[in-house]
């Protein structure tokens, strides 16, 4: 881990007085083991951030202290600046929740079970139309409103999720995983909803879809075993990832290796084996150094055959794996 990813994964939550939600030295077990460990972080009014996590990381369990599901063994949790296990009712209020499998009464029609979901949070009146008007608008379900739910598509059926979750108009949105089994078209209609939706809310968003953190966040959270290990702007992590620079080889020829390692710049020479005669080579590279150029000027001078030479773009999951690499999944809960 970075000094500064170090540096930003240990601040103190406590400091900020516009926090939405403030997480303060959170420890909850399971038997004998800690799913969550001592986790602190706070969210502020109005961001979208990404919580993110490999399986059995504590990322699943957390969220359902957020929403109150579970109650912390050790320390607390705040919502809009009330404590979560004094204020239980008033809390749950003001949070809007998606759960990852979004389970949705499958034989009502739409319309049904809205008002159904209407009655469960209390609302009457001028209240439930105007709440109602507002949240088909904005989740743009108004050509299936009538229609049952098991006759709608993956995309409509977290739409409709996501309409339950914004009816009651909470201050916070927690969604665990809300483009899961999308096609692409369906996951860049819902992308754009959420960044509609965190206009005016504060959205904490679980996901493994990495393309979905870095054009829906402006902050990530990442919990590894229990244990926050990164909490930075998506920016800064994508800096990070530039710091991970790899460039891919096929070239046919002789001295190659020799070759390569008097280029500067050049970290470390990973062979990824020979097909067709073709040498193919996985190329780590310093950030500030592009070798590409003088690659080429040797392949020319040695009568190297280059069949490809090209940069990976730098990616947030390797940041991620980076974060997380020595986490294990065997029989933790998420």
């Amino acid at each position: 881990m970075s000094e500064q990813t170090e540096t930003a994964a240990t601040r103190d939550s406590g400091a900020d007085n516009d926090a939405t939600i403030q997480v303060k030295g959170v420890t909850k077990r399971f038997g004998v083991r800690v799913a969550v460990d001592n986790l602190s972080f706070d969210v502020k009014r109005g961001e979208i951030v990404g919580f993110l996590g490999p399986n059995g990381s504590g990322k699943t369990t957390t969220m359902r202290m957020l929403t109150s599901f579970y109650t912390p063994d050790i320390g607390n949790i705040s919502i809009n600046g009330m404590d979560t296990q004094e204020n239980d009712i008033v809390t749950r209020e003001a949070i809007g929740y998606l759960p990852e499998n979004n389970p949705l009464y499958e034989d009502m029609l739409v319309s049904e079970y809205l008002a159904f979901v209407a009655e469960l949070r209390g609302l009457t009146g001028d209240d439930r139309r105007r709440n109602l008007d507002l949240t088909v608008e904005e989740t743009g379900i108004q050509e299936v409103f009538y229609r049952p739910i098991y006759e709608l598509s993956k995309g409509y059926h977290q739409r409709v999720g996501l309409a339950q979750a914004i009816l009651h108009r909470p201050s916070v949105l927690v969604l665990d995983e809300p483009t899961e089994g999308l096609d692409p078209n369906q996951r860049i209609t819902i992308r754009d909803l959420i960044r509609h939706l965190g206009g005016e809310r504060t959205v904490l968003l679980s996901t493994h879809v990495m393309q979905e953190v870095e054009n829906t966040c402006e902050r990530v959270l990442v919990i590894s075993r229990g244990k926050l290990v990164a909490n930075s702007p998506v920016q800064d992590l994508l800096q990070q990832a530039l710091e991970l620079r790899r460039v891919h080889l096929e070239v046919e020829g002789n001295g190659i290796e020799s070759g390569l390692a008097q280029i500067e710049g050049i970290s470390d020479v990973q062979s990824e084996g020979i097909q067709d005669g073709r040498k193919r080579y996985l190329l780590s590279v310093t950030a500030e150094s592009d070798p590409r150029p003088e690659i080429f000027q040797m392949a020319k001078s040695n009568d190297w055959v280059l069949w490809e030479l090209h940069e990976e773009r730098p990616r947030l999951e390797d940041v991620f794996h980076g974060l997380t690499a020595e986490s294990t999944t065997t029989g933790e809960v998420s």
